[in-house]
């Protein structure tokens, strides 16, 4: 009898405090959304509004004056018919290939071996000063050791090797292999430093049940510590992946994409079209496919990987 009195005394309730409490309660349960609020605004303003104007952009012919013509697709066409395009492709494979392989993979080496050892901090040093480092001076220092009279080359000559010395940024690919030395000698800190947290996180018991059970160097690495140390391994490829993609500092220092463009990567292609050639539909073009690019992989390494984390 009481339920129902309250009920009908509810029901009763008239229209204009019906629509308080309702509008009360909507406030109550949407209270967790608004703490996300700050974030996608951001998000929207930094990332997204420059992304829409920019592919905008990839459709007209516009040269930093005037009003942008709209063009259609001939940007797009433009692009697919430049032979430049597929120099900066392979050169981003290039990146792409090195950056995962050199930096990650010293990276690993460099955490696991030091992660138990004593006086481990002193030998990851080394490794970890490069990265407080900025790209352009990262670019400097290494244009000054792989010029022709260069460190690197004066080493050469003094062990009896002179045949080997050249013109490492005059001559393609190896160019190109040579930026990617320089990357890697600065990137590989952030790998070790990621790589140390996951393996402190990983539970000891594990690792002390193997050992007990006779389980030791490569064995024990290959059967526990790299399967529990996955998580953070995904965390590192998708991060080096991302930064390969967009890798500028280091290229436009050492070489600025030449000699006659040979080592220009898809984003330096973008800033020469833009900024120096004042195409901004062209370089507005370019950045939509990179961008794609960029998305796409991450999205299928993403999807690949944390299926079977």
């Amino acid at each position: 009898m009481e339920r129902q009195e309250e009920a009908t005394d509810s029901n009763a309730k008239p229209p204009q405090e019906k629509s308080r409490w309702s509008l009360r309660r909507l406030l109550r349960h949407s209270s967790r959304y608004w703490y996300l609020l700050p974030a996608v605004v951001l998000v929207g303003v930094f990332l997204v509004l420059p992304f829409l104007w920019t592919a905008y952009w990839s459709f007209t012919n516009y040269g930093g004056l005037g009003t942008p013509q709209f063009a259609g697709l001939s940007n797009y066409l433009t692009l697919l018919q430049d032979p430049i395009l597929f120099t900066s492709f392979g050169n981003t494979f290039l990146w792409t290939v090195g950056s995962l392989l050199l930096p990650v993979g010293v990276g690993l080496l460099v955490a696991v071996l030091t992660f138990e050892l004593i006086g481990g901090a002193l030998y990851r040093l080394p490794f970890l000063l490069p990265y407080a480092l900025s790209g352009a001076v990262v670019g400097v220092l290494w244009s000054f050791v792989l010029r022709s009279d260069g460190a690197f080359n004066v080493m050469l000559r003094a062990m009896g090797l002179e045949e080997l010395a050249k013109s490492w940024l005059l001559s393609p690919p190896w160019n190109t292999l040579a930026m990617i030395l320089a990357h890697t000698w600065q990137a590989t800190g952030v790998s070790v430093v990621l790589f140390l947290v996951g393996l402190q996180a990983i539970p000891r018991d594990p690792i002390e049940a193997a050992r007990i059970d006779g389980a030791t160097g490569w064995t024990l690495f290959r059967y526990i510590t790299w399967p529990l140390l996955r998580p953070m391994t995904v965390v590192v490829i998708g991060i080096s992946l991302v930064n390969s993609l967009k890798t500028f500092d280091v290229i436009w220092v050492m070489t600025q994409g030449g000699p006659y463009r040979s080592s220009e990567t898809l984003a330096v292609t973008m800033y020469r079209e833009t900024f120096l050639l004042f195409k901004y539909g062209y370089g507005a073009t370019i950045a939509v496919v990179l961008s794609a690019i960029v998305i796409l992989l991450s999205w299928l390494y993403l999807r690949r990987t944390l299926r079977s984390v």
